[in-house]
C-alpha cells in the first residue's frame, strides 16, 4: 500500500505539470534510482554487456545511465496518460514499415506484435488503438493489486485492454486475434520460467514459446516492432516485415525455428538502441538450466 501511495503521489505530479517539466523530474528520480537502486542497475550492466559486448566500462556506465534516464521518462508518460488524448499524441510518433502492418492485417488473422521492454509502448498503443484497430497488451500483472488497477483503467482509458500473462490472459489473446485485434507482447523476460532454451546475445536463456506456437497453430501473422524515444521525446515506430509461421510437423523444431527468428529481431533492435533497453531484471541464470535444455540450444 505505501508503495503504491508513493506512486500516486509522483503520479498526481507528472499528469499535472507540462511534460518538459515533468520530464525533468523524471531525470531527478532517475538520478536517485541510479545511485540507490544498486540491484537494477547491476543486472541492467549485465544485459548491456552482453548486448553490446565491445563498448568499454566508461560506454556501459553511460549507456546505463542513458537507459535509466529513458526508463523514468516512458514511467512519465505513463503517468501522464490519465489526462492525455490521443489528438495531442499522435503528432509525437514517427512510423516505419506501415505496409509491414497491412500486410499482416491483410491474411485476416489478427496481428500479433511482437517486441522487447522497450520505449514507451502505451503512447503507441493508444495512438494505433483509436487509429488502425483495437489493442491489447498481454503482459505480467503488477502488485500491488491496487498498482495494477490503475495500469487497467489508464490504459482502458484510450482503448487499450491489458490481458494477464497467464493460461486464462492465453484465451483472452486468441479471442482478440480472432476479433481481428492487434495484441503487443514482449519477449525478451521470461516471466513464467517456462520458455524454451534459445540462443540469445550468444547465451542461452529462455523465451517465451507462445508468440510462435499461436502463429503455428493458428496461422496469425507476427510481427517484430520496436518503438524508441528520439531526442527531441517524439518516438519512432518501425516495423519489420511480418513472420507467417509455415508447420513443417516437427512442432518442437517449428517452435525453435520461429522463436528464433524472433530473437534474431530483438537482438538487432537492442543492438542499435541499448539505451533504450529497459530490462533491469537478471535474463541469463545458466544455472538454472539443465544440461539437456542447454544442450539443444539453437543458432
Amino acid at each position: 500500500m505505501l508503495r503504491f501511495r508513493a506512486f500516486r503521489i509522483v503520479q498526481w505530479l507528472m499528469e499535472r505539470l507540462p511534460r518538459p517539466l515533468a520530464y525533468a523530474l523524471a531525470i531527478v528520480i532517475a538520478r536517485f534510482a541510479y545511485l540507490f537502486a544498486r540491484g537494477a542497475r547491476r543486472a541492467l550492466e549485465e544485459n548491456l554487456r552482453a548486448a553490446v559486448p565491445q563498448v568499454s566500462g566508461r560506454e556501459l556506465r553511460l549507456i546505463t545511465w542513458n537507459n535509466f534516464r529513458n526508463h523514468s521518462k516512458a514511467y512519465a508518460d505513463l503517468m501522464r496518460l490519465p489526462r492525455a488524448r490521443v489528438e495531442e499524441l499522435q503528432p509525437l510518433l514517427h512510423v516505419e514499415g506501415m505496409e509491414h502492418l497491412e500486410a499482416a492485417r491483410a491474411h485476416g488473422r489478427g496481428v500479433l506484435v511482437v517486441s522487447a521492454h522497450m520505449g514507451s509502448w502505451e503512447v503507441a498503443a493508444a495512438i494505433w488503438s483509436a487509429t488502425i484497430a483495437p489493442v491489447s497488451l498481454f503482459a505480467e500483472e503488477l502488485e500491488p493489486r491496487e498498482l495494477l488497477d490503475w495500469y487497467r483503467r489508464t490504459r482502458a482509458r484510450l482503448g487499450i485492454s491489458v490481458l494477464p500473462l497467464n493460461r486464462a490472459g492465453l484465451k483472452q489473446v486468441i479471442k482478440a486475434l480472432e476479433a481481428q485485434e492487434m495484441v503487443v507482447t514482449a519477449i525478451d523476460r521470461d516471466i513464467l520460467g517456462t520458455g524454451l532454451v534459445t540462443d540469445f546475445f550468444g547465451r542461452p536463456a529462455r523465451i517465451p514459446e507462445g508468440p510462435a506456437a499461436i502463429a503455428l497453430h493458428k496461422g496469425t501473422p507476427l510481427l517484430p516492432v520496436c518503438v524508441y524515444r528520439l531526442p527531441d521525446d517524439s518516438y519512432q515506430a518501425v516495423g519489420y516485415p511480418p513472420i507467417v509461421a509455415e508447420p513443417t510437423g516437427n512442432r518442437n523444431e517449428d517452435l525453435r525455428r520461429v522463436t528464433r527468428q524472433l530473437v534474431a529481431h530483438l537482438e538487432e533492435i537492442i543492438r542499435a538502441h541499448p539505451d533504450q533497453w529497459h530490462m533491469p531484471h537478471r535474463i541469463w541464470e545458466h544455472a538454472n538450466y539443465p544440461a539437456e535444455a542447454t544442450a539443444k540450444v539453437t543458432s
